[in-house]
């Protein structure tokens, strides 16, 4: 019996088939020509991937909440629990990347998953969660590389007990956009560049991460006691949270921020050599080699804490940057200076600025491909790409929208933060549309690629859509008591109004002209 065939805008477009020249018959398949140098390895996407979720960035950043929110027994044990939640929301991805191996990613997967009548809205609403969180991303990755800089600045200046000098947050916003100024220029080169830049981020995350774990414990004259690491659950937050259950689940918030942006895999796939089967490896081993290395991570730096109120306090020599007074003091403490502490903030501060970089990488692949299908305003300006076959224009796009994003913070920080909560929810729900289409809608008639879950698809998938279901509404708790203007937690504020604006935008104008994913053969 012949396989039935799927429509992409009319085109006549074939389920799974791995012919000679795999890539570029697959392409044609999908409906698209190609346009991007497909020139990377299997060890080029993983770098990206591998450097933008950054186990350097994401607890590094964050590890203060950690601290906050439970301490060592949360970090300790909710590191794994969301690893392996995560695990499967990687792998689920994975086997609908393997089929359909596009730079569009998650938007074209839940138009094919949906088929022809609402394939075009599951589309619209998976594309614009899933950028709308990307730039949210770079953001928020660059603004925290800004932050640390000013901490740098701060500590080599003499702490903030030595009179050390506190930059301004104009001064903190003039590095975010000197840094991302940075991160487009390099985005404008070949991709040939970008694969080296992107697999010495990798190295030096890992690296970065082996140096730290073992220094520091190794440094510190205070050192935790196993009992302490293992064992100690922070209850004294300052948030007027009693409940234990409660502060672990705000905890996990940590993990779960580090642990995202492996979509950068599928976005890549269009510039990479056996897509069908290097873009799924890509995300699996990305997020299983962050799952174990960030475990080590957090272990050797949680071996050097001891007092976690003055790490806390905004009146210690680093402002309240934890991690940041962990390494000043534990070499100021050994060596009667805290030099070294502040070149393992260097350590950490290259990996973040790699990190946006590749984001920013990320970014300019989805909105080439989501403006390829129409679906941005101004499309044809932001899918052209230069004679370096680079989508040059949605680069510096990216670059611009994740500054004037940032501007929110000399407002109010409160703002900030919850607008970049769409890094973490948003996202993740651009990953389980697609996920839940695909157990669901396209239980029966889902072609699997080189890679396949087999009978385990349905299973592995509805675990991956339950977790993102929990994780949005625990990551939308009140994270202080009493509720105030200042306290609430305005993360279902910004997600619902990301909702709210792609639907009413759908339902208003989108419904009469996009009809999804267009192919560009004949173009």
């Amino acid at each position: 019996m012949e396989t039935p065939r799927r429509l992409v805008d009319g085109a006549d477009v074939a389920p799974y088939h791995r012919l000679p020249d795999s890539d570029d018959s697959r392409l044609s398949q999908l409906g698209y020509k190609q346009e991007l140098s497909r020139s990377l390895s299997a060890i080029a996407n993983f770098s990206v991937t591998f450097s933008i979720i950054s186990i350097l960035t994401g607890i590094t950043t964050l590890y203060s909440q950690g601290l906050t929110f439970g301490g060592p027994v949360t970090m300790v044990y909710g590191w794994p629990i969301v690893g392996l939640m995560t695990f499967f929301v990687g792998l689920s991805l994975s086997e609908i990347c393997s089929a359909y191996p596009t730079s569009g990613g998650l938007y074209y997967w839940s138009a094919k998953l949906c088929g022809n009548e609402w394939g075009p809205f599951a589309s619209w609403i998976t594309g614009w969660f899933n950028i709308v969180g990307q730039w949210a991303v770079t953001t928020s990755v660059d603004f925290s590389l800004a932050q640390l800089i000013t901490v740098i600045i701060l500590l080599s200046t003499g702490g903030k007990n030595g009179g050390g000098y506190e930059p301004s947050k104009y001064v903190v916003i003039a590095f975010h956009g000197g840094i991302l100024l940075v991160h487009a220029i390099l985005n404008s080169l070949p991709i040939s560049w970008l694969s080296f830049f992107g697999q010495l981020a990798a190295a030096w995350n890992v690296l970065g991460v082996f140096v730290l774990m073992i220094l520091i414990p190794l440094v510190a004259t205070e050192k935790a006691s196993a009992k302490f690491v293992f064992t100690h659950f922070n209850t004294d937050n300052g948030e007027g949270i009693g409940s234990r259950l409660y502060i672990f689940v705000l905890g996990l918030l940590m993990s779960q921020y580090t642990l995202t942006g492996y979509d950068a895999s599928a976005h890549m796939t269009e510039e990479t050599k056996n897509a069908d089967k290097n873009g799924p490896k890509g995300i699996i081993s990305s997020i299983g080699i962050s799952i174990i290395v960030g475990w080590g991570y957090i272990l050797g730096i949680t071996f050097a804490v001891t007092n976690i109120p003055n790490l806390l306090s905004p009146d210690n020599d680093a402002g309240g940057y934890a991690i940041a007074e962990i390494f000043y003091q534990a070499f100021k403490n050994r060596f009667g200076s805290g030099v070294g502490g502040i070149v393992c903030l260097g350590i950490v501060a290259v990996a973040i600025f790699f990190c946006g970089m590749s984001s920013i990488t990320s970014n300019s692949r989805m909105a080439y491909a989501f403006s390829r299908d129409g679906a941005m305003p101004f499309s044809t300006f932001w899918h052209k790409v230069n004679k370096q076959e680079v989508p040059i224009n949605a680069v510096w796009m990216s670059a611009v929208i994740a500054f004037c994003m940032a501007l929110t913070s000399l407002g109010s920080l409160v703002a900030f933060q919850a607008m970049v909560s769409i890094a973490t929810i948003g996202l993740y729900i651009a990953y389980a549309l697609p996920i839940f289409f695909r157990v669901t809608l396209a239980r029966k008639s889902f072609t699997p690629g080189p890679f396949s879950l087999g009978r385990y698809g349905v299973v592995v998938g509805w675990i991956a859509v339950l977790w993102v279901a929990t994780i949005s509404v625990l990551f939308s708790l009140p994270v202080a008591y009493p509720i105030t203007k200042e306290t609430l937690n305005y993360t279902p504020v910004a997600v619902g109004g990301l909702l709210i604006l792609t639907v009413s935008s759908w339902i208003l104008s989108a419904r009469h002209w996009f009809r999804g994913p267009v192919t560009n053969i004949n173009s």
